[in-house]
């Protein structure tokens, strides 16, 4: 795989290069290559722990679940800012324990979080709680079910 990395960054870049250059002559083949070549191996020395995924056929029921989320997430966000009530929601913060010890996965998860409107990752403990922040909090039990069980366990068989 780490051949296959070495092969696909390098010729995305250079290809980014000369269509963003919007030339082929000598010069910007030449500049384009050095930069495509020296760019992936600064990359590489960016990222000392590698991520190693399995079951990778994973990643699609989870993109399916977290593109759900985020929309209704979206609606509910929507009909709670354009509420003419006073006192419509009820933010708050949630401790939700997470088992998950791999810093990709515990990234990917921040991502998820943070991505759904209404909700925002704010720290993770020392003793491996996430710390969330969520715009309407009716029922904690719920969401503690939905980080661990449809976020965390998916990204868990994937990256542990």
């Amino acid at each position: 795989m780490r051949r296959l990395y070495f092969l696909i960054l390098p010729t995305l870049l250079f290809v980014l290069w000369l269509v963003l250059n919007e030339s082929v002559s000598t010069g910007q083949i030449a500049l384009g290559l050095a930069l495509a070549l020296w760019f992936t191996w600064a990359a590489s020395r960016l990222r000392p722990l590698r991520a190693r995924p399995r079951r990778l056929w994973k990643v699609v029921p989870l993109i399916l679940h977290v593109t759900l989320d985020i929309i209704k997430s979206n609606i509910a966000v929507a009909r709670l800012i354009l509420n003419p009530r006073p006192n419509v929601f009820s933010p708050g913060f949630i401790m939700i324990p997470l088992t998950m010890r791999d810093p990709h996965g515990l990234a990917m998860l921040a991502c998820i979080v943070t991505y759904t409107p209404g909700t925002v990752w704010v720290d993770l403990t020392d003793d491996h709680s996430l710390k969330l922040h969520v715009l309407d909090l009716q029922n904690e039990d719920e969401w503690v079910k939905l980080v661990q069980e449809r976020y965390e366990r998916p990204l868990m068989e994937m990256f542990e």
